[in-house]
This record gives C-alpha cells, structure tokens and sequence, in this order.
C-alpha cells in the first residue's frame, strides 16, 4: 500500500485554515506577539499547503515537446518553495517581531490572555490530529525503514514536509503556551516577545533542513539502493543477458524515475534476439518497479561499471 501524500495535504490545509483564522482573532484580542507570530506561523503553512496542491496538479500534466518527461519535478520544485516561504514568512518574521518588542516594548495595556490560552490550547489539539494523520502515511512511507534513514531516502518530500510542519507546529504551539503564561505570570511582556524570537529561530531551522532535502531530489538524485539492486536482479537473471556493465538511476518525480543501463549480452546473439531481450528487461522490470517509467538500454559489453559496483556488495552482504 503506497503512502497517500494529497491526503496529508488536504488535512493540514484543512487545520491551517481554521486554526489561522482563530489565532489572528486571539493575537489581537490578546495583543501576544507569540501568539501573533503563531498566527503567521499557521498562515504560511496554510499557503505552503496550497503550493504542494498546485505541485501534485502540475506534475499530473502529460509530457508535450517543451516537456518531453513530463512535469513530475514540480513534486520537488514546489516543496522546495515552500522551505523558502516556511523560513522568510514564518521564521524570519517571528525573529523580526519579537526582537522589535524586546527592544521597543508596547506602550499599550495588554489585553486578556484568556483567548491566547483557548486558542492555542485548541490549535494545538488540532495540530495533533494532523500530525496524526501525517505520522500514520509517513510509516507507510518508511516501510520499517529507521526513521533518519526514511527521512534521508524518500523519494517523495510531501509528507515529510507536512510531517516537520506539523511537528513545528506543535513545538512552537507549545513554546507559545509557555510564553503567554511566564509573561502573564510575571507581569514582564518580554517573555512574549522572546517565544517569538525562539519560534522564529525554530522555523528558520526546519525550513533549512526541508530546503536541504529538497536540493537534492531538484538536482537529481538516484532510486533508492533497494531499487536499484532489484532492477540489476531483474535484468541479469532474463535470458540472454551476460551481466550489466553500468547502471545510472535518476528521480524526476516521486512515482518517475530514469533507468539507463548498458548490459553486455549473450556473445554472437542476433539483433533480433538483442531487441526481444532488451524489451523483455523493460517488461520484468516496468512490472516490479513501476516508477521506472523511462527505461534506456544501450548493448555494451565494456561499460565503466558506474552504479554496478556498490550494488553488488550490498547484495552480496545482503543488505
């Protein structure tokens, strides 16, 4: 069962609608800069949602001559736009707002911290429901794989994204909570001010190290080490293949990927023989790996061996 990534959208844009809404109401009503910088926090992550949207119906377009591979990069292009907007909307205009309150604070009563705590009480029991739904594709995701190493090799930056959203979400809700109290508590509206320095300085964290994942799949990087183990497998167990020479693997989308290989075939096979086993190849493996939508195969028996290597010894460790 693949991992539903419009799903995880759809409820964290769900969440972030409502919750947006209700945090402007409060931060005004309270005049709380954390709360004020959560309301922000929850208004970028509400367009970050729409973006990954737009992304997944882009990507859906079928290739033409401008894009003869189709769009499935706009999966990684839009995610990346949103690390962007996660750290220029939401971090660094928490950073901004809380250091102008440390430095020139308001004049003005505060207001009643009661909507602060209802609200931010309330999000934060919505944000777990998102997280929940996010956490629940994310081990669909990860297949058993260790968390770090899900993380490190998805091929589909969605619901990783939504999944650190969500989580930030319910730090910096928390921090936001802490916050308005010590301020309430202490009479001092700089405890205020410094939850919205401190949820600046968490969102501009995690919009780097979304943007760092990002980088690499807009780059191109390769399938996933078991799937490129199990396209040399396929290939050279069809009859009339001698052994792959080169193996070379790129994603362009989550469910899109290239495979080029060059196989060295069964010496004094005919042409005919060397087109009906270069389609059987293409056949097996398309069957078992279906995102390798664009196969390329070349005949060539003294290939450089890129891609082979480093397949073979984790076979042979049996990893």
């Amino acid at each position: 069962m693949a991992a539903d990534s419009r799903k995880v959208v759809i409820a964290a844009l769900a969440g972030n609608i409502a919750i947006a809404a209700c945090k402007f109401g409060a931060a005004y009503a309270s005049r709380s800069t954390s709360t004020l910088a959560e309301a922000v926090h929850s208004l970028a992550d509400t367009a970050n949602q729409g973006l990954l949207l737009v992304g997944m119906r882009l990507a859906a377009r079928p290739a033409n001559e401008r894009f003869p591979f189709g769009r499935a990069s706009e999966r990684y292009f839009w995610p990346f736009v949103v690390a962007l907007m996660l750290f220029s909307v939401g971090g660094a205009f928490a950073v901004w707002e809380g250091i102008e309150r440390l430095l020139y604070p308001s004049t003005a009563s505060p207001g009643s911290a009661v909507w602060s705590y209802a609200v931010l009480a309330v999000s934060l029991v919505i944000e777990l429901m998102s997280f929940r739904v996010a956490f629940g594709e994310f081990k669909i995701l990860a297949a058993g794989r260790p968390f770090r190493r899900a993380v490190t090799e998805t091929r589909d930056p969605t619901i990783v994204l939504v999944l650190a959203e969500d989580a930030t979400a319910i730090l910096g809700l928390t921090i936001a909570l802490a916050a308005v109290g010590l301020a309430g508590a202490s009479g001092h509206a700089a405890f205020d001010a410094a939850g919205s320095v401190a949820i600046g300085v968490l969102l501009c964290l995690v919009a780097f190290l979304l943007a760092r994942i990002t980088h690499g799949l807009l780059i191109g990087e390769s399938a996933t080490p078991e799937d490129q183990a199990r396209a040399l497998v396929l290939t050279e167990s069809t009859p009339g293949v001698d052994r792959v020479t080169q193996l070379l693997t790129m994603h362009l989308g989550p469910n899109v990927a290239i495979l080029a290989m060059k196989i060295a075939f069964r010496p004094s096979m005919a042409v005919e023989g060397v087109e009906a086993t270069t389609n059987e190849v293409e056949r097996r493996v398309r069957r078992e790996l279906p995102q390798m939508q664009k196969i390329f195969i070349e005949a060539d028996s003294q290939g450089d061996g890129r891609g082979v290597g480093a397949i073979r010894e984790r076979l042979s460790r049996g990893i």
